[in-house]
């Protein structure tokens, strides 16, 4: 088979590679689909890939190619999303149904093959079949919506309440739409960006804050959800949150963060709660988040705007979409890779 393979830093080559075969117990999926994840980047471009030469790729969706020995929940055909992380269901953290903390995981795509190719292998409980009417590229998203409903677990969410989600990218956006489904009574988007402002009100948002410009309300919202790891939103989650709210981060930060004591004072005063998000798993696995992606996206609850994708490669001229992250600010919106 063809697949992008990643052999040093920035050295992403479209090369012939031996095909997989399913074990007992897996599944082989041509690869229709494949979204560029944040974390890629960093591997590709600044020497983050744990070993060379590597397939990196966990953001995707197919078809059920082969069936490995003892498989019969899928048949060839069946268009699935694939679940990245494989935990190893030993430790005590698994034991307790938390593989987002596995410390044994392996990862497709970052430690194991992943879906930058034409063909990738997966466990058969990491195999979660979506419906017809569901695209593919959907099937692509599958991932970062249960990173953003996976957040909404670890906040406890409830419904009722005035929501804040800071940072209008990918997982901002699903974690918006995740709120409104679950019963939020309202939720307002703030981001920098008119157009992913605009995409927040087309997708459902009740209202928008352009916090470069906008007057933001301070101590309103009962729910906080911080998803672009940017220290100026993660401090301003400590501001809007509202008296005994909840506040979530999810995003990622990627620079050293400080507090004025006045600021981090906020939780003190206001008695909020501060939780973090990691991954998107829970029990059974790979958990609730990924089934309900499937049931939500297949009923049209959870909505899909073409404009949630920058920009399509085919899987031959990967080299060439990653060259666009070594430009800040060229990139709106995610990346997908495709085959043939």
């Amino acid at each position: 088979m063809k697949a992008a393979v990643l052999h040093a830093n920035e050295d992403v080559r479209y090369e012939e590679i031996e095909t997989p075969s399913p074990k007992a117990g897996e599944v082989l999926v041509k690869v229709k689909m494949t979204g560029i994840c944040g974390s890629d980047v960093p591997r590709v471009l600044n020497n983050g890939a744990h070993y060379y030469p590597i397939v990196l790729g966990h953001e995707f969706s197919g078809v059920v190619a082969e069936l490995g020995e003892g498989v019969t929940e899928f048949k060839v055909g069946d268009k699935v999303a694939g679940v990245p992380l494989v935990p190893c269901m030993k430790c005590a953290d698994c034991q307790n149904g938390n593989y987002s903390l596995c410390k044994n995981y392996t990862f497709i795509g970052s430690r194991i093959q992943g879906s930058f190719a034409e063909y990738v292998i997966l466990p058969v409980q990491n195999t979660i079949k979506f419906a017809d009417n569901v695209s593919f590229e959907q099937g692509a998203f599958f991932e970062p919506s249960t990173v953003a409903l996976h957040g909404l677990r670890c906040a406890d969410y409830k419904g009722g309440k005035d929501v804040a989600i800071l940072g209008g990218g990918t997982i901002g956006l699903f974690t918006m739409q995740w709120a409104k489904i679950f019963g939020a009574k309202s939720v307002t988007v703030f981001d920098i960006s008119e157009d992913r402002l605009a995409l927040a009100k087309r997708l459902g948002a009740d209202y928008v804050i352009n916090t470069a410009k906008d007057e933001i309300e301070k101590n309103k919202y009962g729910i906080v959800f911080e998803t672009a790891g940017v220290p100026d939103t993660m401090r301003l989650g400590f501001e809007v949150a509202a008296n005994k709210a909840s506040v979530c981060f999810i995003g990622t930060p990627h620079k050293d963060l400080t507090f004025t004591p006045k600021q981090w004072e906020n939780m003190n005063r206001k008695e909020f709660k501060l939780t973090g998000s990691w991954m998107s798993y829970s029990a059974p696995f790979p958990g609730d988040e990924w089934t309900l992606t499937a049931h939500y996206f297949k009923t049209g609850q959870l909505k899909f705007d073409d404009s949630l994708v920058f920009k399509k490669f085919h899987m031959s001229q990967a080299n060439e979409a990653f060259q666009l992250y070594k430009t800040p600010g060229a990139v709106g919106g995610k990346i997908m890779l495709y085959n043939d």
